[in-house]
């Protein structure tokens, strides 16, 4: 696990297969997707971890997210279309997969292992506010999965957009193997118009400035 230190309270934790996020308030820790599975140890003793949130059910975000769950007794947090399948209720999503997709995604979902099923203690939705970085606002965007979410840190200008919106040689783009790529884009304008400061993709580096323009 590669930590990077994106902000004086923000590090991006990133795994041979997708990344996470950790925000801190005080010595209290929000976890943001956990990667694929077997990273719980390393991510809990970063420090305590208070609660944790899951933008989508995919397996490279939610893998460690019952280990951590068990390590730490964190909530996990997920909207509420997607939280059957964290818990295993439901299958997964299927994507659609455009030609100019389908190299991609034939090469990289045999390299992620599937994700045990996961508790989700809290439920969320357009418009909650949770305790964390003085006010993270859920914001539904669904197109990746129906039950996609970005979490939009007002006071400080920070925005995590899950797999909505990866980075491509260093700039914002639409994210792929989606469920709905028309909901996606119309996502991906809606966050864009927030114009963060610092944008936490799924995959690829954060963006730090001009994210709007970018």
């Amino acid at each position: 696990m590669e930590i990077i230190d994106v902000t004086p309270r923000l590090r991006m934790l990133r795994f041979p297969v997708g990344q996470a996020y950790v925000w801190r308030d005080g010595d209290a820790l929000t976890v943001v997707d956990t990667g694929t599975a077997g990273h719980a140890d390393r991510i809990a003793a970063l420090g305590r971890v208070e609660r944790i949130v899951l933008t989508h059910c995919h397996d490279d975000h939610i893998g460690s997210a019952a280990a951590l769950r068990a390590a730490t007794g964190a909530p996990v947090h997920a909207h509420r279309a997607d939280a059957p399948v964290i818990r295993g209720e439901a299958p997964r999503p299927t994507p659609v997969i455009p030609p100019g997709e389908r190299e991609l995604f034939d090469r990289v979902t045999p390299t992620v292992p599937r994700a045990p099923r996961s508790p989700v203690d809290r439920e969320v939705e357009e418009g909650d506010v949770l305790d964390f970085g003085d006010g993270a606002r859920v914001l539904s965007i669904p197109g990746h999965t129906p039950g996609s979410i970005a979490i939009h840190l007002p006071a400080h200008g920070v925005l995590f957009t899950g797999d909505t919106v990866a980075t491509g040689e260093g700039a914002p783009i639409p994210g792929v193997f989606n469920t709905d790529r028309p909901r996606l884009l119309e996502s991906v304008r809606r966050l864009l118009d927030l114009d963060p400061a610092v944008l936490c993709v799924g995959h690829g580096d954060p963006v730090l400035g001009g994210t709007r323009s970018a």
